[in-house]
């Protein structure tokens, strides 16, 4: 579900965008029975799997279900990565992309493994320096 988001700005190097606004939106838009689970709960398979297999825990309970943990998972793209971007499981990854020359974005979703929830959470720049 969108909410008049078009595209996804890119952050200044070294900022980061926190769409803590947009999903606190959508929320309480499901809250008020003006979405429905079935919109909102609609992760792909890969990334329900990264989010099993990959992911970051949390203690933030599912905004939905409110029955499961949401976990975190970082996408990096940019320049030699692949077209689908590249899962980061490790703070140790992670670090690795920092110091690469080139300018990346990360991407950071949370996810329930449990409804299938899912939303952007912060995008970051990474790299280039």
């Amino acid at each position: 579900m969108t909410l008049g988001l078009k595209q996804l700005p890119v952050p200044a190097a070294g900022g980061e965008i926190d769409y803590r606004l947009a999903r606190d939106a959508v929320v309480r838009e499901y809250k008020k029975g003006r979405a429905s689970k079935v919109d909102l709960c609609d992760a792909h398979p890969e990334l329900l799997r990264a989010a099993r297999h990959l992911g970051r825990a949390t203690e933030m309970d599912c905004p939905i279900c409110e029955n499961s943990k949401v976990v975190l998972v970082s996408y990096v793209f940019g320049p030699r990565m692949p077209a689908h971007g590249r899962c980061v499981a490790t703070a140790a990854e992670l670090s690795a992309l920092r110091n690469s020359s080139s300018r990346l974005t990360c991407y950071i979703v949370e996810v329930c493994p449990e409804c299938s929830w899912n939303h952007l959470s912060r995008q970051r720049s990474v790299g280039g320096s």
